[in-house]
């Protein structure tokens, strides 16, 4: 409550003493108290310097120590500018630094500084005006306490003119990037990307989901086709005739596993005809089979070169075969339904006559 009543006094100085001028005509007999000198006055920079230099801010002031929290102080009004070339900020700054009980009485004593803001914007030495405060005792006694004034010596830069060079603006300063200012962008781009996958993920299994099941052609469809690419004689020459009958060697594999579920495609051909056996090939169309696959890999590794009429047997003789056991396979499915009076299915397409093989 004290404290406050200290620091409102600062805003009604101007109903204690109109001036500072005033305060040092003041006297015993005006205020019933007396004039008291003391010491304790100090100036510092906010900012601590060896020196003080032009437009320095320097703090001006005094400390009070054991006033009782019963009394009243009063500060002037800070004139402004508070001297030449010298500027002051019109407002005091008071703080209570230490506050101490005394226990026969339990009164307070507080310890309290007070200070103003100063500017000297020449250089030069400045002789500063002594500070007063009027102190206001309960009995309504006043005091007015005047504290030592302060001298300052204020200088600039000094500049070397012999040697002086005169620089340019510097441009602004970069800094390089951290990780830490990195890694929100990184996760953010790993992030979009994920989203992105995921988002393309589920367009394309929407897609498939929409489609349908796939058409699978048959097998014999697909080997018939797939034969009728080497027809002709232009594959017989003897540097074509490898890939001729590789061609139709591969061709009759993939039907061999589609057809009777044999890993012809990872088999040798001893390997092929001996779980074919098993099966239900003719033995005739089995033993061209034979033949033309022993025929195949002497061409193919073993730098064999066959003559026209082994070539001319080819393509019908791998045709007979798909489209034989195919009817086998037909016959099988209507007598395993009960159909079997009924007229067999059309020819397949692509199924033509061995003749229509031969070279033209």
């Amino acid at each position: 409550m004290k404290r406050c009543l200290i620091i409102s006094a600062i805003f009604l100085a101007g109903a204690v003493a109109s001036a500072q001028e005033a305060w040092r005509d003041t006297t015993a007999s005006d205020t019933g108290g007396r004039v008291i000198l003391k010491d304790g006055s100090f100036i510092r920079p906010v900012t601590p310097r060896d020196s003080i230099l032009v437009a320095d801010r320097l703090l001006y002031g005094f400390e009070l120590t054991n006033v009782p929290d019963s009394t009243v102080l009063a500060f002037p009004q800070v004139a402004t500018p508070f001297m030449q070339d010298v500027l002051a900020l019109p407002m005091w700054q008071v703080d209570t630094v230490k506050v101490q009980k005394v226990r026969a009485t339990n009164a307070r004593l507080l310890d309290i500084r007070a200070q103003i803001a100063i500017q000297p914007f020449e250089e030069g030495e400045y002789e500063l005006p002594p500070l007063f405060v009027q102190r206001i005792h309960t009995d309504g006694t006043v005091d007015t306490l005047r504290f030592n004034p302060q001298t300052i010596q204020v200088f600039t830069m000094p500049v070397d003119t012999a040697t002086f060079v005169p620089h340019d603006l510097r441009g602004q300063a970069g800094y390089p990037l951290t990780f830490r200012e990195i890694l929100p962008w990184l996760l953010g781009f790993w992030i979009l990307a994920l989203l992105v996958a995921g988002l393309v993920a589920w367009l394309r299994s929407r897609a498939r989901s929409s489609a349908g099941p796939a058409f699978r052609e048959p097998a014999h469809i697909t080997a018939l086709r797939k034969l009728d690419k080497w027809r002709g004689d232009k594959y017989w020459a003897p540097e074509k005739q490898k890939q001729f009958y590789s061609g139709v060697t591969d061709a009759l594999r993939e039907y061999i596993v589609a057809r009777y579920g044999v890993g012809a495609m990872e088999m040798t051909t001893a390997e092929i005809f001996q779980d074919l056996r098993r099966t239900d090939v003719p033995a005739d169309l089995y033993e061209e089979m034979k033949t033309l696959f022993e025929r195949a890999d002497f061409v193919k590794f073993a730098k064999y070169v066959a003559t026209p009429e082994d070539n001319a047997t080819v393509l019908p003789q791998a045709v007979r075969f798909v489209t034989a056991t195919y009817q086998s396979e037909v016959e099988e499915e209507a007598e395993a339904s009960g159909t079997e009076g009924e007229e067999a299915p059309a020819q397949a397409p692509h199924e033509e006559k061995d003749e229509d093989y031969m070279p033209r």
